[in-house]
């Protein structure tokens, strides 16, 4: 906590009241990550606020979305992971995994082949029609959906707690904490810059205020100018874009190559984003796929949006030639 005038001067807490803040600070967290009871269950609260029990820690279980699975062997569980979705190909252990189906369809007679003891779904990414016909069929489920970097390092803790990885969830959750920290006080109170975050090209799809997106644009003092926007990915068009100007275009496509549409704006050279040159991307899995990894991608986002402040704050190549004009005459 910043130090201010009324608090500089504070006694410093003796050692035994210190005992008792930490010893308070345990209990909380442990009741906000898990409501395990006496008898030995594991419980935890997943994203949809909905109570997830089980008698002991899951030794298979399956993941529905690639973020799941990368945070399942980020935690230290990979190895009870027995199934997996399309597109889950990190770490490459991932991709020898037996596959259940697209973000578009479970396949639900494949699934109970493996005798899942869990199964860790994406609220926004998987039909929801499965998900009912998952808990119908009496498997447990856990539910992800992180929307905030914070939650990232929650799922972590509480899918490593749920198989029985504790020791190491905590310690990659809080080094993913420590990083964020670190540069969110670095950069979140630098001068705003004003960005069109772009993950499609024709039509336009960008992110709304609400995705993890938004909340790393924010911490690296930037601002997101479709954040008021009511669908997760909404659809913009050009003329919304021309008219809120961006100062920086930041694209993520289909994987980690430049994608072709993003210099397709070179077309409106009054963009202050064209005319300063502030077009960029960003490899999708480390800043889209809600995993340790985004603090790569919050890296790089950070260093971007640093550059564009640069700029503002140089004088502009048009007025340089201009004024050298100007002293030879």
């Amino acid at each position: 906590m910043p130090m201010t005038t009324s608090n500089r001067h504070a006694p410093r807490p003796r050692p035994a009241s210190r005992r008792r803040v930490w010893a308070f600070l345990s209990l909380a967290l442990g009741a906000w990550l898990a409501l395990d009871d006496a008898a030995g269950t594991i419980t935890v609260v997943d994203d949809a606020q909905r109570t997830v029990t089980l008698a002991q820690p899951a030794q298979r279980v399956v993941s529905l979305a690639p973020h799941v699975t990368e945070i399942l062997f980020a935690a230290g569980a990979g190895a009870r992971v027995v199934g997996t979705m399309a597109f889950s190909d990190y770490p490459a252990e991932a991709r020898r995994i037996p596959r259940v189906g697209t973000h578009r369809k479970v396949d639900l007679e494949q699934l109970l082949t493996l005798e899942p003891d869990l199964v860790v779904a994406w609220h926004s990414g998987n039909p929801r029609a499965d998900l009912d016909q998952i808990e119908r069929l009496g498997l447990t489920l856990f539910v992800s959906e992180p929307r905030r970097v914070e939650d990232i390092a929650s799922n972590v803790l509480r899918l490593g707690h749920l198989t029985g990885v504790d020791d190491e969830a905590v310690r990659v959750a809080q080094q993913l904490r420590a990083g964020v920290r670190e540069l969110t006080a670095l950069y979140a109170h630098r001068a705003p810059v004003t960005v069109l975050y772009q993950i499609w090209g024709e039509p336009v799809i960008t992110l709304n205020g609400n995705h993890l997106v938004s909340d790393l644009l924010e911490r690296c003092g930037g601002v997101n100018v479709f954040a008021e926007l009511t669908p997760l990915a909404p659809r913009v068009d050009v003329e919304a874009v021309l008219t809120r100007d961006p100062q920086a275009i930041v694209a993520s496509g289909a994987d980690a190559a430049r994608p072709t549409w993003l210099d397709a704006w070179r077309r409106w050279p009054t963009l202050e984003a064209v005319r300063k040159g502030h077009l960029y991307h960003i490899d999708p899995d480390v800043i889209l796929r809600h995993t340790p990894r985004v603090l790569r991608g919050m890296q790089r986002l950070c260093q971007l949006l640093d550059g564009v402040r640069g700029d503002a704050l140089s004088p502009r190549a048009d007025v340089i030639e201009r004024e050298r004009s100007d002293l030879s005459r």
